[in-house]
């Protein structure tokens, strides 16, 4: 079936009077200025001047909407819903508290179309780059089983866990790197800034100068001649690594298999994708999805080449018959934790629930690892901030021990 080409409303931006008199103005999405007149008047407010407003000349500007952003939205409908505002009613409320414009313009769309005869569903579906085909069969599983407050709560929660998830992952990736960076700058700055003025007071010397002195002043003309060259290919590596993470799926899945290879991250990156695995397929089983169809949603949302062509396996072996436990132990990826515990889950008849103390076993594991990693990484990268500045320094006042000794 073709997708339908979803027309976003206009922003008007609106002033008027309320019911006290007083001037307000704001700005809201509406199908016409007539349609936002009566949703003004129907919230006491008299429009007297309704403009559409113009697109900004540099672009659509506002912060972009992050998945965060998306997991808070998801916990406050699903507890607007639980405590029985309704859907519409519901939008207004959660847009109010938002502070990311550009997130409150993509719920007034959601609620628009809402309001025009589409299902919460069927309208998220219209933001796919926001909602994923995960979250939007969910949603559409707990309409049509009249469970959706339950549904969006189960969303929310398995939401938040795969965020606090990727925030363990990026905060153990991204620490050790931003600390080489913050070390390679300093260096950097020293052998162009520093080095060169001891150079010039060795000059006067007329002695030979130490073998680790010489060496540095090798490294700082080199660095002084080519520092310009070398900053513009590393910007061609970064934009060719980016665009080869866009363009090419080969390039992406060699990036997925080695970095599960990794020496202590490989170990961190494996639990993780096991442990997204276990909470989505956990969430889509709870939702009444079967579980061939639960397996393939599971696999595109899995993160990881490697494990995505596992569970494709494992759900052609359930296709076949097999059970969930064994197809998990034939794909030769799933640690054996996960599989006995899986095992279990069949066995006992709570699969579901097996599988959520799967993930949330394998979350803290991931979480004490990083943290282990964030301990042992500290002092090691301290020492080599050490070695790098303290040899820098040692290299330089070497000759003028040396001369003092002499004298």
């Amino acid at each position: 079936m073709a997708a339908t080409k979803v027309v976003t409303p206009p922003t008007f931006a609106w002033k008027g009077k309320d019911k006290r008199g007083n001037k307000v103005k704001g700005e809201a999405i509406a199908a016409s200025p007539a349609m936002l007149k009566a949703q003004l008047r129907s919230q006491g407010i008299a429009a007297t001047t309704v403009r559409k407003k113009g697109k900004p000349l540099l672009g659509g500007g506002g912060k972009k909407i992050t998945p965060k952003d998306i997991s808070v939205f998801m916990r406050q409908l699903a507890t607007m819903m639980k405590a029985g505002v309704p859907v519409v009613q519901s939008f207004d409320i959660v847009s109010d508290g938002l502070d990311n414009p550009n997130m409150v313009k993509l719920l007034q769309q959601v609620k628009i179309e809402i309001e025009g005869g589409s299902t919460l569903a069927s309208s998220l579906r219209s933001h796919p780059a926001e909602f994923d085909a995960l979250v939007c069969n969910l949603i559409e599983s707990g309409e049509q089983s009249g469970a959706l407050e339950q549904m969006l709560d189960r969303i929310a929660t398995y939401k938040e866990k795969t965020e606090a998830l990727k925030a363990k992952i990026a905060k153990a990736i991204k620490y050790p790197i931003s600390v080489l960076i913050v070390a390679m700058v300093v260096t950097g700055i020293l052998l162009i800034k520093v080095v060169p003025v001891f150079e010039e007071l060795f000059q006067g010397f007329g002695a030979d100068l130490p073998a680790f002195t010489r060496f540095v002043l090798d490294i700082s003309e080199f660095v002084q001649a080519w520092w310009l060259p070398s900053l513009f290919v590393l910007f061609i590596m970064g934009y060719a690594y980016k665009q080869a993470k866009i363009r090419s799926k080969k390039f992406n899945d060699f990036l997925d298999r080695l970095s599960l290879k990794l020496p202590v991250m490989g170990d961190i990156l494996n639990k993780a994708v096991v442990a997204r695995f276990a909470r989505t397929l956990s969430t889509t089983f709870a939702a009444g999805v079967p579980l061939v169809e639960a397996l393939e949603t599971v696999a595109r949302a899995s993160g990881n080449a490697v494990y995505e062509v596992a569970i494709y396996k494992v759900r052609d072996e359930v296709t076949a018959g097999t059970q969930l436990q064994q197809a998990m132990r034939l794909s030769g990826v799933f640690p054996p934790m996960a599989v006995q515990m899986t095992a279990i889950g069949e066995e006992s008849g709570s699969l579901e629930a097996m599988l959520d103390k799967v993930a949330s076993y394998y979350e803290d594991e991931v979480d004490n690892a990083v943290d282990g990693l964030t301990s042992m990484l500290e002092p090691l990268i301290m020492s080599v901030l050490g070695v790098l500045v303290g040899g820098l320094l040692i290299a330089m006042y070497l000759p003028i021990f040396q001369m003092g000794n002499a004298i």
